[in-house]
């Protein structure tokens, strides 16, 4: 929840980048640097390398869905907005971290996570439809591109904090784990950088932002994030992290200024309602 609250501040860091600095900028800087520093400062990372065919066939498809995710998740809340594309992106998670956890270990999924889903669904569709004043001043178009884009990094936030979880639950160190995973994923995303980030590397502004979220909520907040899942299984730690858009909802309209529509208001809260629904116990 530390490392959820850490993460909700990103959106409203990133509005202060240059205005011609993309989502795909960002998202490359902020997980491109980051995941450098955790590769750094991880314990015996590079040792984890060896860790057998078994492992690396987990830890491959984590790394790409760590390289995918920034460039979906930046780019959805620079089309629908940080509150939407927030809202989507870590609503979506805990859906998508239950079907992996069905797909690859078996794990029965009931009418009451079907129900769940539908709420959840229907919340999705509230939301975008609602209206709202947000970096496209609310044309239903961008924001659908946002709300798509936004449940690709909800898929690959699901994907990688499964593959973390398996590789912690096999018995290696938590920080080692986070720094392989998202050392590899850096190697994808830093020629990225490269390519579309002058914006952010020839200013000052610039710097700074990218500097903050590489730092603060990928580098300090990933190190938290993988002490937790020596905890808790990922479709947990996904629900927990949903404090991300709670955190990144308010700061959108305290400080970016953007305003929901009654009906988007009522989609976030029933997109509440489905997940609540998801992670209650009998």
């Amino acid at each position: 929840m530390a490392a959820a609250t850490l993460w909700g501040t990103t959106g409203t860091a990133a509005t202060f980048a240059p205005p011609a600095a993309s989502g795909v900028a960002i998202g490359s800087a902020t997980m491109g640097l980051g995941g450098l520093i955790l590769a750094l400062l991880a314990p015996r990372c590079a040792a984890l390398l060896r860790m057998g065919r078994g492992m690396l066939v987990v830890a491959l498809p984590g790394a790409a869905a760590i390289a995918v995710y920034p460039l979906a998740f930046y780019s959805s809340m620079a089309y629908a907005g940080v509150a939407i594309g927030t809202v989507v992106s870590i609503g979506s998670s805990p859906v998508f971290a239950a079907l992996l956890e069905r797909l690859l270990e078996g794990v029965r999924l009931d009418s009451r996570w079907a129900v769940a889903t539908a709420i959840s669904a229907v919340g999705t569709i509230l939301l975008v439809l609602g209206g709202h004043a947000g970096p496209q001043g609310g044309a239903a178009l961008p924001v659908l591109v946002g709300v798509v884009l936004g449940l690709v990094a909800g898929a690959t936030y699901a994907g990688y904090s499964y593959a973390a979880r398996r590789l912690i639950q096999a018995g290696h160190p938590s920080r080692g784990v986070m720094g392989l995973l998202f050392g590899m994923g850096s190697i994808l995303l830093l020629p990225v950088f490269a390519l579309t980030g002058e914006e952010l590397w020839s200013t000052t502004s610039g710097a700074l932002v990218a500097g903050y979220l590489a730092v603060v909520p990928m580098g300090l907040a990933y190190v938290l994030f993988g002490a937790g899942l020596r905890h808790v299984g990922a479709s947990t730690a996904t629900t927990l992290s949903l404090v991300e858009p709670v955190v990144a909802a308010v700061l959108s309209v305290l400080v970016v200024g953007e305003r929901l529509g009654v009906w988007s208001w009522i989609g976030a809260g029933l997109i509440g309602v489905g997940l609540l629904a998801l992670i209650a116990r009998r």
